[in-house]
């Protein structure tokens, strides 16, 4: 095992929370295209659950402020994922272990129809990264660039309400995956 300098944070050793949600409205799922110079990749809607934040109410407050959703109008909220991140990312402090916890909701057609099409996403210098909302059949997710990468366990699903035996999907580390 390395020694971590005196004063500095070893990689992984702080772990974050985050929230998401696969929202299905019939067999469509929502999800957030994030177009960036050299990629494009999708996440599901949800973010960092803040310091002494319910999970739940974590889950309502990044809902809200995505998707203009009460998730209280919603069907469901059931833990159906959690995946353990492990990847080194470029730049200061050294990437956290981040847990994301992925959960399901199902909403009406009439409900979807007042939600965000677009998701501003507030960057470090001020700025923000536009996401856009797209709706699409869950069953064609499996090539798609979603992190984390649930894509597969989503397109594999026999229905939108299907029992998930086992929530941990596998973890995604430096060997399986490369910062974007």
């Amino acid at each position: 095992m390395t020694s971590t300098p005196k004063g500095q944070v070893a990689p992984f050793s702080r772990i974050k929370i985050r929230v998401g949600a696969v929202i299905f409205c019939g067999g469509e799922v929502a999800l957030i295209r994030r177009d960036r110079a050299d990629s494009t990749h999708y996440t599901p809607p949800g973010g960092n659950v803040e310091d002494g934040e319910d999970l739940r109410e974590a889950l309502r407050r990044e809902l809200a402020e995505e998707l203009g959703l009460d998730i209280d109008q919603a069907d469901g909220g059931e833990l159906l994922w959690v995946v353990d991140q492990r990847v080194t990312r470029p730049g200061p402090p050294p990437p956290p272990r981040k847990l994301h916890l992925i959960y399901r909701l199902h909403i009406t057609p009439e409900l979807r129809g007042t939600l965000a099409v677009q998701e501003l996403d507030e960057q470090p210098d001020g700025s923000h990264e536009v996401g856009i909302i797209e709706w699409i059949d869950y069953r064609k997710t499996a090539e798609l660039p979603i992190f984390p990468p649930i894509g597969p366990a989503l397109a594999t699903l026999n229905d939108p309400r299907a029992t998930v035996t086992d929530a941990a999907l596998d973890a995604v580390t430096d060997d399986t995956y490369t910062w974007v």
